[in-house]
């Protein structure tokens, strides 16, 4: 039976991978976190096989628990789960020693994967810049790989502060009415900030606007 301990700090998220994981036979998600400081103490308190990890979470993110847990308890696996693809994300969880990065958009098949493989102590890291980095990471090179990724495209555009402020949030899947509440604004003014970010990145969706902050190195 392959234990597991969810790190998310979106209640849903966490209800949708709890019901995958528990629809096989062989794995069980045994207790929850829903920011980073609260994923070591029930690291402490569980002792999982494997912990499964947002990279963006309030207290300590993603990446810093999982040094932290490699620090006190290597023997449990770390699989990283986010809706980052940018190779600066993946190097630094390699570096704090994740043992797997998967995106969120990965199908069913290629989680369960993922999680089965770590928790039988192997590697799986997502994405078409996985071989280029765990190439440089087996030879050491990690920190070349980082100097190595593409310069930021320099911004046609300004972003005002609080416009940076949403799109964190936006990116964190938090809604209007969560960011209004967050921010002390009204819903209105947020649905404006909103929809200027999207024009100003030329993104239609949510998607697009993930890989567009990524390319401009906006988060």
């Amino acid at each position: 039976m392959i234990n597991v301990v969810l790190a998310d700090d979106h209640v849903l998220v966490r209800d949708g991978i709890k019901a995958l994981l528990e629809d096989q036979t062989g794995i069980t998600v045994i207790d929850e976190a829903s920011n980073g400081k609260e994923a070591i103490e029930v690291i402490a308190k569980n002792k999982p096989h494997v912990l499964i990890v947002d990279i963006r979470m309030p207290e300590m993110n993603g990446i810093e628990v999982v040094a932290e847990i490699n620090k006190i308890y290597n023997d449990v696996k770390t699989l990283v789960l986010s809706m980052h693809d940018s190779e600066e994300y993946v190097v630094k969880s390699i570096q704090a020693g994740a043992d797997g990065y998967l995106l969120k958009g990965a199908s069913k098949e290629e989680f369960l994967k993922a999680v089965n493989k770590v928790a039988a102590g192997g590697k799986y890291f997502t994405g078409d810049v996985s071989s280029i980095i765990m190439s440089n990471f087996v030879n050491g090179n990690t920190n070349k790989a980082l100097e190595s990724k593409k310069e930021a495209k320099e911004l046609p555009f300004k972003l005002t502060k609080r416009e940076k402020q949403i799109l964190t949030l936006v990116l964190d899947l938090k809604n209007n009415k969560d960011i209004a509440e967050e921010l002390q604004i009204s819903k209105r003014t947020t649905e404006v900030h909103r929809f200027n970010l999207m024009k100003k990145l030329n993104a239609k969706n949510l998607q697009e606007l993930t890989s567009k902050a990524n390319e401009y190195q906006l988060v």
